[in-house]
């Protein structure tokens, strides 16, 4: 049996929270030791043990405690109660830029870097050239990196923390700031350090994400551990906890409700990948099977995305395009309209247009999905011109349980003769 390498045993952080600075030195002061604070417990009696070359998602909303238990664990807080034993060498990514000097350049801070981690200046030499090659942010690393934008930071730090050969990876939501295909390259390399058998602590607000890498996962709301386990099982629990409310507007079933809402939601989460500017997109919506607007799905019937844009071009030959993908950008389903044998009227313009896509909702694993639809002009093969695509995203809530992206149905039997 494996040894943990990370043991957390009644781990209880407490912070005192004063309505007024002046009320702390009156507690100090106060001769009979009156207290002016109030006690927030950020973690509270949470135990669990991590074996080499686990890797564990921590999900939970904002504000539950998982950065708390985190930096405790990497030794940047001190507990009130518990303890915390780890063994290993750690890499941490907890906040954009932790642990960095501002005034260093890239390359500075590189060095600084692995002198945290123990390694002499000759022994990062050997290391530096992959670490830039994969941070790859150019001449920038000569610069000081109060200068960097978010994802010149996070490229950084996350090329540092994967080649100074942790036992131990920790990434607090680093991965958020940078562009998907950077996250792709990420994620690509945290499966090839699963197979050299590091341990990685992955916190993430995407399910789909945290499904996709990790082979357990701890669920912490509130300061406290609500389920811990197999990580389809607790991202679906998680999943179909957070969208109560959605529920309750799914399983409503009367009349006004029903009917379509012509109102469309401002494209303010809409990712245009591409973007040709004479083509605006103005609103979407999703409905589900029974006509409702939402993002928040829990059944398999049909759908439909509606999406209104603008065009200042004419569109000769439209083509649309639609897909659903993972976080990861793998597809799950794609078709278009020269697969479905449907053609368009030329768009013309100076004009508004609505594209409207109904679906069958496929069986899906509980978590976050995207969904892609993209606009052409011409035919595929031939004098095809990409003009815009765009994505959202999507919840889908399970009652069922399988490995995959999706849930069939099925039966085993086993026929033989004695």
């Amino acid at each position: 049996m494996s040894k943990a390498v990370i043991s957390v045993k009644h781990l209880t952080k407490i912070y005192k929270l004063y309505d007024k600075p002046v009320d702390r030195l009156k507690e100090s002061l106060h001769p009979l030791k009156k207290q002016y604070h109030k006690e927030f417990y950020a973690l509270k009696n949470v135990s669990f043990e991590i074996k080499k070359g686990e890797t564990v998602g921590i999900i939970g909303k904002n504000g539950a405690g998982k950065s708390t238990l985190l930096k405790i664990i990497t030794g940047v807080l001190t507990p009130t109660n518990g303890s915390v034993n780890v063994t290993g060498r750690i890499a941490s990514l907890l906040e954009l830029g932790a642990g960095f000097n501002s005034d260093y350049t890239g390359i500075e801070n590189i060095y600084f870097q692995g002198s945290l981690m123990g390694y002499t200046r000759v022994e990062m030499e050997v290391k530096i050239d992959e670490i830039l090659a994969f941070a790859d942010i150019g001449d920038f690393v000569y610069q000081s990196v109060k200068t960097y934008s978010s994802g010149m930071f996070a490229r950084l730090a996350f090329a540092v923390a994967i080649n100074v050969d942790p036992d131990i990876l920790i990434v607090d939501e680093a991965l958020s700031v940078g562009d998907s295909k950077f996250q792709n390259k990420c994620l690509a390399r945290i499966k090839s350090m699963q197979e050299k058998g590091v341990t990685i602590f992955f916190v993430s607000h995407s399910t789909a994400q945290i499904n996709s890498i990790c082979t357990y996962a701890i669920w912490i709301n509130n300061g406290e551990i609500k389920e811990l386990g197999d990580v389809l099982k607790v991202t679906s629990l998680y999943t179909y906890d957070q969208n109560s409310s959605s529920r309750e507007a799914l399983n409503e079933n009367n009349e006004s409700s029903m009917e379509h809402d012509d109102e469309f939601g401002a494209p303010t989460d809409i990712e245009k990948l591409y973007d040709d500017a004479t083509i605006k997109v103005i609103g979407y919506k999703l409905l589900n099977s029974k006509n409702i607007k939402t993002n928040t799905f829990d059944d398999i019937g049909q759908c439909k995305l509606i999406t209104k844009f603008f065009s200042a071009r004419t569109i000769s030959h439209p083509l649309i395009g639609f897909g659903i993908y993972n976080y990861l950008d793998e597809s799950i389903i794609h078709f278009n309209s020269e697969n479905l044998v449907i053609q368009f009227e030329t768009i013309n313009e100076n004009s508004e247009f609505i594209i409207d896509i109904t679906f069958q909702m496929p069986n899906l694993q509980s978590g976050t999905y995207i969904i892609k639809i993209g606009i052409d002009d011409g035919t595929i093969g031939s004098n095809e011109e990409l003009l815009h695509v765009i994505l959202t995203q999507f919840e889908f809530i399970s009652r069922k349980k399988q490995n995959g992206y999706l849930i069939v149905d099925s039966n085993i039997s086993i026929n033989g003769e004695n």
